[in-house]
Parts: structure tokens; sequence; C-alpha cells
């Protein structure tokens, strides 16, 4: 019998883009499951919740676990190499979309790997459709009221609208 192949794609997903969904996509080839871990990162002032960022990131890959994909999504809240062993990952999967990325991600590859060796950390490029964009951007644009069909899901760009709606009511 042979062991299973679990890497473990962290964020904070907020909101989990068609970015996000590319590197998903991409990494469920790769591993035999795919553990997606949303980050409790409150320090960072989350637009969602933990809990309405996980359900965001069930609700996009489902399709994919339709088609026989093993993914879990769990919020997690401590180091990620930790996390990594509790799940029972051996890969951690990381997106790169520009030259900026990599110089943290290099430098948190390093750290996580003086933490825990037998964790290795594998990059995906971001496919060229996907590469500009970022949560960040997606909620800048959204609030602005800017068009951002094309960088999430339908169910996704509605719960920013509700968001952005809730926002400038608060501001008045």
């Amino acid at each position: 019998m042979t062991k299973k192949h679990v890497g473990l794609y962290p964020g904070t997903f907020d909101p989990v883009t068609k970015g996000h969904m590319d590197i998903i996509t991409r990494g469920c080839r790769v591993v035999d499951k795919l553990v997606i871990a949303v980050a409790r990162n409150d320090r960072k002032g989350p637009l969602f919740n933990t809990d309405e960022r996980v359900n965001m990131v069930l609700h996009d890959t489902a399709p994919l676990r339709d088609k026989g994909f093993e993914i879990e999504v769990l919020p997690f809240d401590n180091l990620l190499v930790n996390f990594a062993r509790e799940v029972g990952a051996g890969v951690i999967l990381r997106g790169l979309r520009a030259v900026s990325d990599f110089e943290y991600e290099f430098q948190m590859t390093g750290m996580n790997a003086r933490l825990d060796a037998e964790i290795e950390t594998v990059f995906l490029m971001a496919s060229e459709k996907q590469q500009f964009i970022s949560s960040r951007f997606v909620k800048e644009i959204g609030y602005l009221g800017g068009d951002i069909s094309s960088f999430v899901s339908p169910e996704t760009k509605l719960k920013l609208e509700e968001k952005f709606e809730i926002m400038r009511k608060s501001k008045d």
C-alpha cells in the first residue's frame, strides 16, 4: 500500500479569487489530497471572518470535489509546519505571481525548512491570466464600484457586494 501524498495550501483567502482557484486546481493534480488552510489572522484585518472565508472556499471548490478530487478546507491559527504535521501534509503548495512574491516566499520556505526539513515547499507559477489578481486589489476595485466578476466566483462577488454595502452605510 502506498502512502497518500497530502499537500497543504495555506492562505488568508479574503476573499478566495480565481487566482487562488487556479493554484488549487493545479495543486489537486500534483497531490492525492489537498488541504486548504484558511488562516485565522485577525492582525491582517480580514473583511470576512474565518467561518465566512472557509465557507467561500468550500463553495468554490465544490466542483473539484464533485470531479473526485480530495479537498479538505480547514481553519488554522498555529505555526504552518505544525499544522502541516497535524494534517499529515508532506508538501506545502505556494503560488507565485511575480518576482516580488518570490522574495517573501523564499524567506518563508527557508524558515519552514529549518523548522521541519521533512516538509517540502512546491511553488506553482500563476497562469498568465491570473498573475495580477490579488485579494487586496479585488477588494479595492469592488469597494470603489469596479467590476470584479472576472476575478472571483459569482457567489463570492455577491458576498463582497454585501460587505461593501454594509461598509458604505456605516460610513454615512
